[in-house]
């Protein structure tokens, strides 16, 4: 079993920053993928970005490309979303994920555990 808790989300103006953490427990962190996802009112949740479990591979959708970056403290158990440049289009609840076979796919088939999400709101 493996629980994640996000916190971070909030209320920012259009071009401003956030930074979403997002605290693992209950297996061993650093043997596992982690990504990011968000889900907009009436639409699917999206895949945002994934990081390997060394951290040294790293895989982002388009919209966020070159402004979004995923880390992760494995001595920490905690993985980290910073979102620099924020648009209104951003705004969604954003959840992070756990895939146990370790690839940091960007399909949310792929994972296997979710935390309860967080609230960003990007306003313009």
């Amino acid at each position: 079993q493996v629980q994640l808790v996000e916190s971070g989300g909030g209320l920012v103006q259009a071009g401003g920053s956030l930074r979403l953490s997002c605290a693992a427990s209950g297996r061993t962190f650093s043997s596992y993928a982690m990504g990011w996802f968000r889900q907009a009112p009436g639409k699917e949740r999206e895949f945002v970005a994934a990081i390997s479990w060394t951290g040294g591979r790293t895989n982002y959708a388009d919209p966020v490309k070159g402004r979004f970056t995923i880390s992760r403290d494995n001595a920490k158990n905690t993985v980290y979303l910073q979102m620099n440049s924020l648009k209104p289009e951003d705004t969604a609840v954003y959840y992070c994920a756990a895939d146990l076979r370790g690839r940091g796919s960007s399909s949310k088939g792929e994972y296997d555990y979710w935390g309860q999400g967080t609230q960003v709101t990007v306003s313009s």
